[in-house]
């Protein structure tokens, strides 16, 4: 027996080492990884930036208290602000649920700063995914995820995923923000359009509400952008951060605006390992190595080709590719079949990826990918849809 918790359906395959875009397991077998632990080792496997802060900030101190001041973190956070369109404070946590949770809190803490204590509910989207707290999978409201864990937390109200006019007409005395993934990741990589995202600002403008973007998969670089909502001339104020903020550290990250920021007064929140010394560490390294001259725009380049490239195989198998999605190198396959039984195909040839809702396969690779990557992965999966269609 297993004493490990069976939450996980692990597949039968263990890793011991990563360098760059591959993994290696015990038998030195490489395998092109297009998954990045779902989003999460930005920088590929042992950057070596990353290895040496960590091996330093190591030596030296892993953790003290958010009692006292922590080496490097205000420098992190002014730098991760600058970054932003919109961001005035920055609130270290462990993982993208926590941040969620954080700025679910910042909602209700601004109503009742500004004299709304009765405006607590928050509108949220069909195939949404923020974390698997009860608070965030009552926020997501799927019945997989909620199944054996009722009553959902009250306080949220979804809509469908695109319609504002759905949204306006959700909108009563008691609600207090809206959360909106600007991709949606685990929801088939759903990317909202400019002119939505600019509709929700309006409404929450109009109405006094807080627009909180969760950005857990698709910040952080992973659309060619810091965050993805900057593509559209949108800006929130909250967004949640993890995933690659530290290239695969475990962290995680809650920005806001002055606004809404002011209201989290000492007391209010907190966490005992946020901002730990060795996160901290870490996360600037990543920060220093993403907001380089000309890094997000290899992304975008990078993106472009591989999308272009998948685009091609749609053309070579239209019976089985049904749609190209994503922007940057947050991309999404939709395939005439299984997701899972493709990502398992994949997986044989050594090519790892992610399935997600709607047939949808993730690619969600590290940032660092080059082309030649992509054309190693393009002909694996033109393999695999070569196999499927018999």
């Amino acid at each position: 027996m297993s004493h490990v918790l069976p939450v996980y359906a692990r597949c039968d395959l263990t890793f011991t080492r990563g360098e760059g875009v591959y993994l290696f397991d015990a038998a030195e077998n490489r395998y092109l990884d297009l998954a990045a632990g779902i989003a999460v080792n930005s920088m590929g496997h042992s950057h070596p930036a990353l290895v040496k802060a960590l091996k330093e900030q190591g030596e030296k101190l892993w953790h003290t208290s958010n009692m006292y001041q922590i080496d490097g973190l205000e420098a992190l956070a002014t730098k991760i602000c600058d970054a932003t369109d919109f961001a005035d404070y920055v609130f270290f946590c462990n993982s993208g649920a926590e941040a969620v949770e954080a700025g679910l809190k910042m909602i209700r803490k601004y109503q009742h700063g500004v004299g709304n204590p009765n405006k607590f509910r928050v509108i949220t989207f069909e195939g949404a995914f923020h974390g698997r707290t009860l608070a965030t999978i009552s926020a997501a409201a799927k019945p997989k995820v909620l199944e054996g864990f009722e009553p959902a937390v009250d306080g949220f109200d979804k809509v469908p995923f695109g319609d504002l006019d759905a949204v306006e007409a959700a909108i009563g005395e008691h609600t207090g923000g809206i959360l909106i993934e600007p991709v949606q990741g685990e929801g088939g990589v759903r990317v909202c359009s400019a002119e939505f995202l600019q509709g929700l600002r309006k409404l929450c403008d109009r109405h006094d509400l807080v627009l909180m973007f969760d950005g857990v998969q698709c910040g952080m670089g992973r659309t060619g952008k810091f965050f993805s909502h900057e593509w559209t001339g949108v800006s929130p104020d909250i967004t949640s951060s993890a995933k690659g903020i530290a290239g695969g550290f475990p962290l995680g990250a809650c920005l806001v605006n002055e606004r809404v920021g002011k209201h989290m007064t000492a007391g209010s929140h907190g966490s005992t390992y946020g901002s730990n010394p060795l996160a901290v560490a870490v996360c600037a390294a990543t920060m220093e190595v993403m907001l380089a001259d000309g890094f997000l725009e290899h992304v975008v380049k990078v993106g472009d080709y591989f999308t272009h490239q998948l685009q091609q195989l749609a053309q070579e198998f239209p019976e089985m590719v049904q749609e190209v999605r994503g922007r940057g190198l947050m991309i999404g396959l939709r395939v005439a079949t299984d997701s899972k039984d493709f990502v398992e195909k994949l997986r044989k040839k050594h090519v790892l990826t992610a399935p997600a809702a709607e047939n949808v396969v993730r690619f969600l690779p590290p940032l660092i990918l080059e082309e030649k990557h992509v054309d190693e992965g393009i002909a694996a999966i033109r393999e695999v849809c070569k196999e499927l269609m018999g």
